[in-house]
């Protein structure tokens, strides 16, 4: 199977969690080909280099959101007239409260861009700024819209630009021969999948670990974004998150907080299934299964030191745990911080705890200690986790809490807030208090802590519940059974094509593959197609011929005719894989295919064969 990845800002150049389960999927699934097809966030994250990717990954895509994409081309009258219609359509749904006009201007401009090159140009322009305008003005719009300046409309018109960006890609020929597009996100890493449904009708599936739409409402929701500006950008990210799960084959939340948004925004739930993503347990293995279950005065906190995870609260209800157990320690491990708030934090310790340098980080001299995981002393998160009895999470905003579900491979008894996932996640193996409140989560720590046994106990279960429901395992047999789901759906394409048409045993490399009964490829003829490998299936590499760089390759490939949209499959002979049409017919003869005619051939399905590919 051909499967397309669809990323934004992740795999194979991010670190981080949202790379680490894109890779542990792709190496779980070798019998498979892989497709990157992956949107950078940044030059920093690019200049990084990529990760070292397996064999079964044939090629990598790369479109940057972050540089400046004009190609140079602008619109005639005809053209710009066709945009201006179809951005207006856009416009007035993103405005408005009917959302049909947005699908159709969306595709419009998909179709303009796929004809006559990019839109960089033309969404910048002094037309696509009065088109907003207009929406924004109209009977109907919303009042947040109603109030936008001239500022706010340059500024949405720019971000808008950035977002769409995926519709002038180059990818969609490629993308459009794959058997399923797995998008890794939703939002804007999920479009190219959209379109290459739209155009092609591959199947697309849709995985969120973190509900993009719910963290384009949450960003700048502090007020560092004009109020217009932000309006304009949520209806817009509402949406297009409307159309991709409306259109997708498949949606994999991953968790049920996720899966509750879906649905509210309109997926269906016959399309839904619920996948949690899947983690390494051999690396918490040791620390969970010793039977040293750490300090019994120490609570741990691992994260992001950022203002979602409140370590303000916890700093206060440690205050509370300390006054009532004077011998208890909290150590802070740090796997990222922003600066300002870390600096708040260590401030704050240092007030309510006088005394003692909170800063400090020798073990049994202060209550309060920041630490960063990697050094001599904590070289790994499970490290980490394991220097605690207890485990405290104190967020007021989560998805899918990761540092939660570590602590529970390590078999540690935790006290987490009610926040995203937090509840599914724990199951009734910890202790769950509501956010924002550090008298009920020192009142928390303090029953575990004052009761080893129960501490013990619930460390036990999480674990056995985290080995059953997180594991790589089973996240990887999940998508296997999905992938093959939406292949047995039948075909979706525009042109017919079957999945599994092609024999299994025409991929497996040795010069057996070829069928005894059939004439040997001719060698001129497939060097002579652009400096193609030799090799079975797919083999070949894209050949600029006059069809428009097709591939060819000598062996069994996939022997298709545009006219009769089909593929052959064993016993057509022997040819060229996909060998480029002849001039003016539009049809593509190989795998001693269809025999083609300059200007246009029968291509229809079981029609008389020849024994050599035209070429």
């Amino acid at each position: 199977m051909r499967i397309g990845l669809l990323t934004e800002g992740g795999y194979p150049y991010a670190t981080g969690e949202a790379r680490l389960w894109c890779d542990r999927l792709v190496r779980g699934l070798p019998q498979h080909e892989f497709e990157l097809y992956a949107l950078s966030r940044s030059a920093e994250q690019e200049e990084h280099g990529r990760v070292l990717l397996p064999e079964h990954v044939t090629r990598v895509w790369t479109a940057p959101l972050w540089a400046p994409a004009d190609d140079g081309r602008s619109y005639n009258w005809r053209e710009r007239r066709r945009f201006a219609e179809r951005f207006r359509e856009l416009v007035r749904g993103i405005c408005a409260a009917e959302a049909e006009p947005f699908a159709a201007g969306l595709y419009g401009l998909a179709e303009l861009a796929r004809e006559q090159g990019g839109l960089y140009a033309a969404l910048r322009s002094e037309t696509a700024v009065r088109a907003v305008e207009s929406a924004c003005r109209a009977p109907g719009a919303s009042r947040a819209v109603g109030t936008a300046q001239v500022p706010d409309l340059l500024e949405f018109v720019d971000e808008l630009e950035r977002a769409l960006r995926p519709l002038s890609l180059d990818w969609y020929e490629e993308l459009g021969a794959v058997d399923v597009c797995h998008a890794a996100a939703g939002g804007v890493a999920a479009l190219p999948g959209l379109l290459a449904k739209r155009f092609f009708g591959v199947p697309l599936l849709v995985t969120e670990y973190g509900v993009r739409l719910r963290a384009h409402y949450l960003e700048h929701s502090d007020g560092s974004r004009r109020p217009a500006v932000h309006a304009l950008l949520a209806a817009f990210h509402t949406r297009l998150a409307g159309e991709i799960y409306a259109e997708a084959d498949f949606l994999t939340p991953g968790n049920a907080h996720a899966r509750r948004w879906q649905e509210r925004c309109g997926a269906r739930r016959d399309r839904l299934r619920t996948v949690h993503p899947g983690m390494e347990a051999d690396r918490f293995a040791t620390v969970g299964e010793a039977a040293d279950c750490g300090d019994p005065d120490t609570l741990v906190w691992v994260g992001r030191v950022e203002p979602a995870k409140d370590l303000i609260a916890l700093l206060h209800a440690f205050a509370e745990v300390r006054r009532a157990e004077p011998g208890t320690r909290l150590r802070i491990f740090a796997t990222g911080a922003a600066p300002d708030y870390l600096a708040d934090c260590r401030s704050l310790a240092a007030q309510l705890f006088p005394d003692e340098a909170a800063d400090a980080v020798t073990a049994g001299e202060n209550p309060v200690t920041f630490e960063e995981i990697g050094g001599p002393e904590v070289p790994s998160s499970a490290d980490a986790y394991g220097a605690g009895r207890v485990v405290v999470l104190s967020s007021v905003v989560e998805g899918f809490p990761i540092t939660l579900a570590e602590a529970m491979f390590c078999g540690r008894a935790t006290v987490s807030t009610d926040a995203g996932a937090v509840c599914e996640v724990i199951g009734g193996t910890g202790l769950v208090v509501p956010p924002r409140n550090p008298r009920a989560l020192a009142d928390a720590c303090l029953s575990l802590l004052r009761d080893p046994d129960r501490a013990r106990r619930l460390g036990a279960a999480a674990r056995a519940r985290a080995l059953e429901l997180f594991t790589v395992e089973q996240n990887v047999a999940a998508f296997r059974e999905i992938y093959l789901q939406l292949l047995a759906r039948g075909p979706a394409r525009p042109d017919g094509d079957v999945p599994f048409a092609q024999p299994p045993e025409a991929r497996v490399p040795g010069h057996w593959t070829t069928p005894t009964w059939a004439p040997l490829p001719d060698p001129a003829g497939a060097a002579g197609a652009g400096g193609a490998r030799a090799g079975t299936g797919r083999a070949g590499v894209d050949a600029d011929t006059d069809s428009g760089a097709e591939r060819a390759g000598a062996g069994i490939g996939r022997a298709g005719v545009d006219v009769g949209a089909e593929r052959a499959g064993a016993g057509v002979g022997v040819g060229t894989g996909r060998a480029g049409a002849s001039a003016g017919g539009g049809e593509r003869p190989g795998g001693g295919g269809v025999v083609g005619a300059a200007g246009g051939g029968d291509g229809a399905a079981g029609a008389a064969r020849s024994s050599e590919a035209a070429v």
